[in-house]
């Protein structure tokens, strides 16, 4: 069998496969054979994430414990094997791909919720705890951890980490960044650190916690983190807003945000997201909506019904066709299935999508998706606009058909929409990271010199570039 990246010596091909079959086997006297994985069908199900990418690792290790990961990692730094480190494979910018083989950690089964400390509003977790899972048990006593991917039902936490994952509840709570306190961290020689403290508040040193929060997996490996919490709103209630103008609807999300409130949830649709999920699973849309917004508002019983009664009137007087106010569980239900719905449901369109995340400053956004407008003139690409505009963070979703040249122009498009991103100060990605999909576009905000530094600390922390090989930097 093949493994691993090319060494840097001459070696024969005898002494290539020798070494191979020395990792292979150093990694089993080590772990166990149950925790070590190199047949094919195993290798294939690692392969890929929600890119649709597709790169074979060699071996993959399902670790239990920190001690797991600090032996493979001396021995994948002994050999200079590459690392990848793997959640749910839910990552949208391939950075869970192992696109220069060598060895995928499975950190599923490191799931363990360690610690939930109520009198200190803090949670210690293993990385490959499920978002929603975690969310769920804090709640049992009456605590909330707000940051909520749209995949928050089967990411894991770890991964959260990794890419700084934010969420729909972004604007009024901040993401993942905001509530990491401390962590436990493999490191690629093996070694393992300890960064930030189980307190609130910690400014001793340098602050590596939040150096490695959004790293996507470049420095070391995530063994266990410990999250703040906050106490759990009273109660939440959800409103829908639908618009015949698009512009009409970005007006009503500044004017409530301009009247002093911060909704826990402000998402936007535009007519081609409206039009792929009507219809789709039983959604009802009329006819005449070409722009809808998702308005949670988060509280106490007293405050709540303040705030929704200026957001609904908010959006009357910002020429909104109807306004709808969820009476019951189910009825809120139903309004947020609309926003769950929209990945898949632009699979009606065409066959093949590129899903990006650009952010910019809440006063650009109109300016920003008249360009995107003007840009698609030039393409036969379809294109969809959705997400938390709140923020600013729009997900720019273009759609192409399977037909020789499509993907081409299609990305063609994308480099166009990025360099109008940052020329609005606006940032490629709002969320979903790096990885290698969106590498080629750092030095359009990335100064060089930034850059630079950046790079120095990915050396200073892994000599041998084993952690997550291609990922982040422009080749």
């Amino acid at each position: 069998m093949k493994l691993f990246k090319k060494t840097k010596t001459k070696d024969t091909k005898d002494t290539k496969d020798t070494k191979d079959i020395r990792v292979l086997n150093d990694l089993i006297n080590t772990l166990g054979r149950k925790k070590v994985l190199s047949e094919i069908e195993d290798r294939v199900c690692y392969s890929f994430d929600s890119t649709k990418q597709k790169a074979l690792p060699d071996i993959i290790i399902r670790p239990t414990s920190t001690s797991d990961i600090s032996a493979t990692l001396s021995i994948a730094n002994k050999y200079e094997v590459p690392i990848y480190a793997r959640g749910a494979g839910t990552g949208l910018s391939g950075g869970a791909v192992p696109i220069h083989g060598g060895i995928v950690f499975d950190l599923k089964s490191m799931n363990r919720i360690i610690d939930i400390c109520p009198e200190d509003f803090v949670a210690t977790v293993e990385p490959g705890v499920v978002t929603k899972h975690f969310q769920d048990e804090v709640a049992k006593h009456g605590l909330f951890y707000p940051p909520d991917p749209s995949s928050a039902a089967f990411s894991t936490i770890g991964g959260n980490v990794a890419e700084c994952a934010g969420g729909i509840t972004g604007l009024k709570y901040g993401v993942t960044r905001d509530y990491v306190l401390a962590l436990e961290i493999v490191l690629p020689d093996g070694s393992v650190i300890n960064t930030g403290r189980k307190t609130l508040r910690s400014v001793t040193g340098y602050d590596l916690t939040r150096l490695f929060v959004g790293s996507e997996g470049t420095l070391g490996i995530f063994t266990r983190i410990t999250v703040k919490l906050i106490p759990q709103p009273e109660k939440i209630d959800t409103l829908a807003a639908f618009f015949s103008d698009r512009n009409d609807a970005i007006d009503a999300a500044d004017s409530i945000i301009d009247n002093n409130i911060l909704p826990r949830t402000l998402e936007f649709m535009d007519q081609m997201s409206i039009n792929a999920v009507r219809g789709y699973g039983g959604v009802a849309i009329d006819e005449d909506v070409k722009a809808l917004l998702l308005i949670d508002i988060d509280g106490t019983g007293e405050s709540i019904k303040h705030e929704l009664s200026i957001v609904e009137n908010v959006c009357k007087e910002n020429r909104a066709l109807r306004v709808r106010v969820a009476e019951t569980a189910k009825e809120r239900d139903s309004i947020w299935a609309v926003r769950r719905i929209i990945s898949p449901a632009l699979y009606n369109i065409a066959t093949h999508k590129i899903n990006e995340d650009i952010c910019v400053p809440r006063s650009k956004i109109k300016e920003m998706l008249l360009k995107v407008d003007e840009i698609n003139k030039k393409y036969p690409i379809y294109v969809a606009n959705f997400g938390h505009i709140g923020d600013g963070n729009i997900h720019v979703n273009l759609m192409y058909k399977d037909e020789p040249g499509q993907e081409e122009l299609a990305e063609r498009m994308v480099h166009e929409i990025m360099e109008e991103v940052v020329a609005c100060g606006g940032t490629i990605s709002g969320e979903h990271g790096i990885g290698n999909k969106k590498s080629q576009f750092m030095e359009l905000e990335i100064s060089p010199q930034e850059l630079a530094i950046m790079k120095r600390l990915k050396s200073f922390f892994d000599p041998k570039g084993i952690m997550n090989p291609g990922k982040m930097f422009p080749s």
